[in-house]
């Protein structure tokens, strides 16, 4: 079964042909970053121009790199949400208007969860139920996944995404935008040890709150008065990075214990972040854990992991009319 999956949640148009929800045909991307950067962060507006006018380019050459005509086409899936509004309908009204030409069934994706999916292609000794974790641009949430279609959200962030905090902490440090890849290139060749920074659980539960943290790093970087030198900005990326990361995997392991779950699947922008990964690995081999990550490419807004989430959906009879909107959050 090949589906043609549709993401524009945020500022990547992108694109993707998916046979049987596992073998990726193609997954072509078209970030509209290059435009945000002068501003700190995604501008709505500017993310939502960039799919009305790319976003046929994209699926066209889409198809072209699987090698099929769009009348192979046997199911259309989108993000339906969360994610900007006006991003989010360019891709939605796309879709639908593809799945009503070719009369084949609309299937409306969770976009979070896609996040998730992305680990698990191409895993097939993966088994539910297990936990998953998104970290992200725009979320930190932890999941209970008991089905592809059956997710439950156990801890979420009360404030900033764990992604914005790193987009924050890297425009505090003078290092531009998107923080994330900054701050882990930054944090290796800092000591995590330097500065004292506090990042705990909400209420000792399993939401995260990383406004504090972040605001700490603004104080710490004013009290240093002059301009900072290059292993000071290295010292305070890894300090920050060491103290966000820790809690989020704190509460990983606190929601497997508290479930009797011993898998873990971790999906969105953060899950490529090295220190990240290293420590999941570390808590593997301490407790005897299994852990999943998506290979690099798809960490990031993709519509692969879209198309072979959809797939799961449509084998469980999961449709979506032509009069699905947007769900922004």
């Amino acid at each position: 079964m090949l589906i043609l999956g549709i993401e524009t949640s945020c500022d990547e148009t992108a694109a993707s042909i998916v046979r049987d929800g596992e073998e990726i045909l193609s997954n072509v991307i078209s970030s509209s970053l290059r435009y945000h950067k002068r501003f700190g962060g995604v501008v709505p507006e500017i993310a939502t121009r960039h799919h009305v006018e790319n976003i046929d380019r994209v699926i066209n050459s889409s198809l072209i790199k699987a090698g099929v005509d769009i009348a192979d086409i046997d199911a259309v899936a989108v993000t339906q949400g969360p994610g900007l509004v006006g991003a989010l309908l360019s891709g939605i009204s796309c879709a639908k208007a593809i799945a009503y030409s070719l009369d084949v069934p609309l299937l409306a994706v969770d976009h979070v969860r896609a996040h998730i999916y992305s680990a698990l292609m191409g895993q097939n000794k993966v088994e539910f139920p297990f936990i998953g974790l998104v970290v992200s641009g725009g979320h930190t949430r932890i999941l209970l996944a008991e089905e592809f279609d059956r997710f439950t959200t156990m801890g979420d962030t009360l404030d900033d995404a764990i992604g914005e905090a790193y987009d924050k902490v890297a425009k505090i440090l003078g290092r531009g935008y998107p923080g994330g890849p900054v701050v882990d290139r930054l944090a290796r060749k800092g000591n995590s040890r330097a500065v004292k920074f506090t990042c705990r659980p909400v209420d000792n539960g399993l939401d995260f709150s990383f406004s504090g943290i972040k605001t700490a790093v603004l104080y710490h970087v004013r009290s240093r008065g002059s301009r900072l030198r290059a292993k000071e900005v290295s010292d305070i990326a890894a300090s920050f990075q060491e103290s966000a990361l820790r809690v989020i995997v704190k509460n990983c392991l606190k929601a497997l214990e508290r479930y009797g779950l011993k898998t873990l699947v971790v999906g969105g922008g953060v899950s490529a972040n090295s220190r990240l990964r290293e420590m999941f690995a570390f808590e593997e081999s301490a407790r005897g854990i299994k852990t999943y990550f998506p290979p690099r490419e798809l960490c990031s807004d993709n519509a692969a992991m879209v198309a072979g989430l959809a797939y799961r959906m449509h084998k469980k009879g999961v449709r979506a009319g032509l009069d699905i909107t947007a769900v922004v959050r």
